[in-house]
């Protein structure tokens, strides 16, 4: 046994008999969405190839929103044991519908993707994602329980808790926000608990908002552990879509469950291998919600060559951010992963920082409050201002834009121990 797999027949599939499997798969799906009020009618009976998917209409979110709550859904009432829900606070929420099959078939696709950065049955696998609704929490929950490791769902928040389960169990896995790993780093701190001397943690997955590689390679740093890329969205089940090998050098799409298309955001042309566009998914497994050309909103593109790790399932690129987004400032377009980038690369920025678009005397204006490191800020003005020129040299090389910035003390920006909030748009409040 190779036990570099959890399943290597899969993982390992000639590209040919891969894209077989797809097309088999496909078509079994176009017969079973066809069931759903929304799809029927719309969907051929059979595709002859994988191209001619470009001939089914694109799904998009305000599709899943206007067929709320079940005009997807392609299985009888007595079939459906789960359903996950988006919280609806931009708008009528999205729910998806899972079959006993879906949440089975779910589960082995994280437990795959687990065992693939080395997690194995003798880890302790501490979940410090949110349950309920959200997917992310249960998704790697039932993985890691598949796979073996000793599990504990911790959930969110909580932080001196989490420190505790750490030391009392032996944690060595944990699944959590880039931004509360960032946060809960300054409770170590305040607790006078070094994470690299006085805990076990060998191996952690970051997910549920978008981070650069500058943040990635911070919480490395700063745990002392590998950190793993992962990539999912509830309308894709979840968690689990794609995940990186031991190489780290793009994820995985696990292409026996999902197929993946990149198109241009704009015309919604297919893009070649390597350039950079829209991701876009078909479910090839799911019964009670199969979504056909699913348009993420997520940019990213696909690695052209083959990963040495030996799995034939294409790679794609980090996200780089979502066409909603994208701001718009005095005609510029930006994402705010780009100011993440810049700021995770300056030594003296501190774990948290918080983006505002405001209209200032009738123009749009980018203001970024950024927390520094305690000996930074207390230090001499002179270095603050040195500091605060080169973050605004810095940024205007990335983003064409020349944005205000407030250096604020350490821990003086609101925590964050769930997603995210870093971008706040005044303009829409106005």
């Amino acid at each position: 046994m190779d036990d570099r797999y959890w399943d290597k027949d899969i993982e390992t599939m000639q590209r040919a008999d891969l894209d077989q499997l797809q097309l088999k798969r496909l078509n079994e799906t176009l017969k079973r969405a066809s069931r759903s009020r929304f799809y029927e009618g719309k969907l051929p009976e059979r595709l002859k190839s994988l191209e001619a998917i470009k001939e089914i209409p694109f799904t998009t979110k305000n599709n899943l929103r206007e067929s709320f709550p079940k005009g997807m859904v392609a299985a009888p009432q007595e079939e459906l044991i789960r359903l996950h829900s988006s919280s609806g606070t931009t708008g009528r929420a999205t729910v998806i519908y899972h079959t006993r099959n879906d949440i089975d078939n779910w589960t082995e696709l994280l437990a795959r993707s687990m065992y693939m950065t080395g997690v194995r049955p003798y880890d302790v696998f501490q979940n410090m994602m949110g349950y309920g609704l959200f997917t992310g929490g249960l998704g790697l929950h039932y993985g890691s329980e598949r796979l073996g490791a000793l599990t504990i769902p911790a959930s969110s928040g909580n932080s001196k808790r989490q420190i505790m389960l750490m030391k009392d169990f032996g944690t060595t896995v944990i699944h959590i926000t880039p931004s509360y790993a960032l946060h809960l780093h300054t409770i170590f701190e305040e607790e006078g608990v070094d994470p690299k001397r006085d805990l076990n943690l060998r191996i952690a997955f970051l997910g549920a908002e978008p981070y650069s590689d500058g943040t990635k390679r911070k919480i490395e740093h700063l745990y002392g552990i590998n950190v793993f890329n992962s990539y999912g969205l509830s309308e894709m089940n979840g968690p689990g879509v794609a995940f990186e090998c031991t190489h780290k050098d793009g994820m995985h799409v696990w292409e026996d469950n999902f197929f993946l298309e990149v198109i241009d955001p704009e015309t919604g042309g297919t893009l070649e291998e390597g350039e950079e566009g829209e991701l876009v998914f078909t479910t090839l497994r799911r019964e009670g919600m199969p979504i056909i050309r699913y348009r993420s909103c997520d940019i990213g593109a696909v690695y052209k060559k083959r990963c040495p790790c030996g799995r034939t399932h294409r790679r794609i690129t980090r996200i780089k951010g979502r066409t909603d987004d994208m701001l718009i400032i005095k005609g510029v377009n930006i994402y705010p992963m780009q100011v993440e980038k810049v700021l995770m690369d300056i030594s003296e920025v501190g774990n948290n920082y918080l983006i505002e678009v405001d209209t200032v005397d009738y123009l749009d204006t980018l203001i970024i409050k950024i927390e520094v490191r305690p000996e930074i800020f207390h230090g001499s003005i002179q270095e603050l201002e040195n500091l605060r020129r080169r973050i605004t040299e810095a940024l205007r090389t990335e983003t064409l834009i020349s944005p205000k910035i407030h250096l604020v003390e350490p821990n003086s920006l609101p925590p964050s121990e769930g997603k995210a909030v870093r971008v706040v748009d005044k303009r829409e409040k106005r």
